[in-house]
């Protein structure tokens, strides 16, 4: 690997430019008409234009990255995280124009991006499941039979995607007959598939997910990160590792995961995310992210693994450097996502100029940005500003250090998540690290009104 094309933007494409640089190779960045000026644009060793500001017509045309990739030289492709990271058809264009594609092959990304294909997968690695429906269901009255075979409450979910689109939760037949049709066209609108399928819905859930690194033949594991705090299912806050998990529970679930990736020879990074019934201690698989998560640093924090550079390795062709007793988790990392939205008007999307902006640095305090001064934030993408991390040797350090980041960072002229952040350093649950999936929209409701 001697070029490498970074198919993405922000502080995602910031990030694996730096890593290539560390390994001594070249990169391109390609930007739209928006990010001309912008500072992955600057850092890369060349930088392409792909077309005009909406990512529809930029980031998002894999012939355009194509012909960038051409036209610079370059022999891999890095796709980040979303735009077309976990699309098959554009690893397996990438492939077939003789280029390296960083992530799984396209046959792994399509088998674990379609839900349904991928809890057959993790069945027959003998990884469990939340019970549901086998694959698919063909019509909102074989969803109500399933459910009443599964029993309520139930969550039906779009096949072929995630993020939260075309999920609805349902506690008898007459909600599931009146919400399936709009889940269904939702899920067409957003992944092309209107497909849908149902599973047992976990009142008190846990989200936690296992990092893990595969060269095809081996696969190894770096522990968990707990992702239960999410606003309408988007992460916020993340943590590795996952406090006050048993041990067992732990042991586990990451066998599982490494099965998992076993059974379909994975390669690459990736991430196995499960539900933990905070009850029971009961976990199940939900899905498989085949690419590099928003959340990766504060596994790298733990186990001093740089994931992107092993993600570029492993793509060049050479074979796992960590075995499993190499990788041993210390101390503990806090990541919140810090967004130009404003809390106070139901955390609406603000872009605009930028002034003076502080960034909080300093001892094991990392933060992965591509925010500058006298910047703008532009309309047209994701409204992640920055990823502020902090390391410390045990849980009550890193939440100290976090309190400091982040009343150290600023920006003027757009309202930013920050201080909800030290707001919920102050929270005796969240200082306790007891909560679930649905604690932080309880909280932000209870916050409202008490306003």
């Amino acid at each position: 690997m001697r070029r490498l094309l970074v198919a993405n933007r922000g502080e995602i494409a910031v990030r694996i430019i730096r890593a290539a640089r560390d390994l001594g190779i070249s990169t391109v960045a390609v930007h739209s008409e928006a990010d001309a000026e912008a500072l992955h644009t600057r850092l890369a060793d060349s930088a392409v234009a792909i077309g005009p500001s909406p990512a529809s017509k930029s980031y998002l045309l894999a012939d355009a990255i194509l012909g960038a990739a051409k036209e610079s030289g370059a022999d891999a492709v890095h796709p980040g995280y979303g735009f077309l990271s976990e699309r098959a058809s554009f690893a397996a264009a990438v492939a077939d124009a003789g280029l390296a594609f960083v992530g799984p092959e396209a046959a792994v990304i399509e088998r674990m991006g379609d839900k349904v294909v991928a809890r057959e997968v993790a069945r027959a690695a003998g990884v469990p499941t939340v019970p549901g429906t086998p694959g698919g269901v063909a019509d909102v009255e074989e969803a109500v039979a399933a459910a009443d075979e599964v029993g309520y409450p139930v969550m039906l979910k779009a096949a072929a995607g995630g993020g939260g689109r075309g999920i609805r939760v349902l506690d008898d037949a007459d909600g599931l007959r009146s919400a399936f049709g709009g889940a269904s066209r939702e899920a067409e609108k957003a992944f092309g598939d209107g497909t849908m399928y149902l599973e047992r819905f976990v009142r008190r859930a846990r989200h936690v997910e296992v990092q893990v690194l595969g060269d095809g033949a081996d696969v190894v594991h770096l522990y968990e990160r707990e992702c239960s705090l999410q606003r309408r299912r988007q992460k916020m806050v993340e943590e590795a590792v996952a406090p006050g998990l048993d041990p067992g529970v732990r042991e586990a679930m990451t066998a599982a995961a490494v099965a998992l990736c076993r059974e379909v020879g994975y390669r690459s990074a990736g991430t196995v995310e499960f539900l933990v019934d905070d009850e029971s201690d009961e976990f199940f698989f939900i899905e498989m992210n085949t690419r590099i998560q928003v959340e990766h640093p504060t596994t790298e924090l733990v186990t001093g693994v740089d994931l992107v550079a092993e993600q570029l390795r492993i793509a060049a062709g050479e074979p796992l450097r960590l075995t499993q007793g190499d990788i041993v988790p210390r101390g503990h990392a806090v990541e919140f996502r810090v967004c130009a939205e404003d809390p106070a008007q139901d955390f609406l999307p603000s872009p605009g100029n930028v002034g003076r902006v502080t960034l909080p640095a300093g001892p094991w305090v990392r933060c992965d940005t591509w925010l500058e001064p006298d910047g703008t934030v532009p309309p047209f993408y994701d409204s992640l500003l920055a990823k502020v991390v902090v390391w410390g040797a045990d849980r009550e350090e890193a939440l100290r250090r976090a309190r400091r980041a982040l009343a150290e960072f600023s920006v003027e002229g757009v309202p930013t998540t920050a201080g909800l952040f030290t707001e919920l350093l102050d929270e005796p649950w969240f200082e306790a690290g007891e909560f679930h999936t649905g604690t932080l929209e309880e909280w932000l409701v209870s916050r409202k009104e008490n306003a």
